[in-house]
């Protein structure tokens, strides 16, 4: 068990930088009991991949990371066999039968792990993140399922491989397509969306310590305004932290139009929602000290 209770997520991950509330923490920690891969679906930016990295951190694991797109097949996720070594091999032994050279090309020697493979053969624990699945055809989704259930690999040369300790699987998804049910069927969910203005804030305030809070106040709350507009691309939670340590280094201390309309290029990635957000830019109130 790598954790003891729900509050005792929430402190560790503090102490990565990750800012936790109860529904996360809970399905950490389920994760951890249950010895289940969990899910975590919702728009790109909102901390996904971050938990993942924060719960590799305080655990003090290695991260292993598969990185989805179309196309990935076993040899990108699970593995492959090392064929320019096995050619030698079958040259180096052609005065032997066939019999004793197959047996020898398809052993360890010439298996080449891919990122899925070569976490349930750790002999360590570590942290397993396949990351947006959702980018993945569906024959590449299938290929996981043996490990998301069983944490084993079937190779039909040596057989099945078994885990030889239960890895930590996270697998991100941004929505861009429905998951198959049979995934969905072998893991916790947990959803992450934007957080809330307070949360945002306090998020900023960790990892811009320099920050003022007048400033971070208006930098989130602006934030989520865009957020409501229709754009290309929402800015992130890591673009508004990106955001906030540029006007740090400006020296603005306070946000004003003139400020927020020349520093855009840092939370907004398309000269198209750059233009509608200037054409909506309305600064928040400075916050009244109570």
């Amino acid at each position: 068990m790598r954790f003891e209770t729900v509050q005792d997520v929430v402190d560790r991950l503090a102490t990565a930088g990750y800012l936790a509330d109860e529904a996360i923490a809970t399905v950490v920690f389920l994760a951890d009991r249950l010895e289940k891969p969990v899910l975590i679906e919702g728009p790109a930016g909102t901390g996904k991949t971050e938990l993942a990295k924060a719960v590799a951190t305080i655990l003090g694991d290695p991260l292993i990371r598969l990185q989805c797109y179309e196309g990935v097949d076993e040899t990108k996720a699970l593995y492959e066999w090392n064929y320019k070594k096995q050619l030698l091999r079958i040259q180096a032994g052609q005065d032997e039968g066939w019999d004793a050279i197959s047996g020898d090309i398809f052993s360890d020697e010439f298996l080449l792990e891919r990122p899925v493979l070569k976490a349930i053969r750790s002999e360590e624990s570590v942290v397993l993140l396949v990351d947006e699945i959702d980018k993945m055809d569906f024959e590449g989704e299938a290929l996981l399922l043996e490990v998301l259930s069983d944490f084993q690999v079937s190779i039909p040369e040596l057989g099945t491989l078994k885990a030889r300790q239960i890895p930590f699987v996270v697998l991100t998804s941004n929505n861009s397509r429905e998951l198959s049910e049979a995934l969905k069927r072998r893991c916790l969910y947990l959803h992450l969306d934007y957080p809330d203005v307070d949360r945002e804030k306090a998020i900023v305030l960790e990892r811009v310590p320099e920050i003022n809070e007048t400033l971070a106040d208006q930098v989130v709350r602006l934030v989520r305004s865009i957020r409501t507009l229709e754009l290309k691309k929402s800015p992130s939670v890591a673009e508004t932290i990106d955001w906030a340590r540029t006007l740090l280094h400006l020296g603005i201390t306070e946000l004003d139009e003139a400020a927020a309309r020349g520093t855009m290029g840092a939370l907004l990635k398309y000269q198209t929602d750059v233009e509608k957000v200037v054409a909506h830019l309305k600064i928040p109130p400075r916050p009244e000290n109570n």
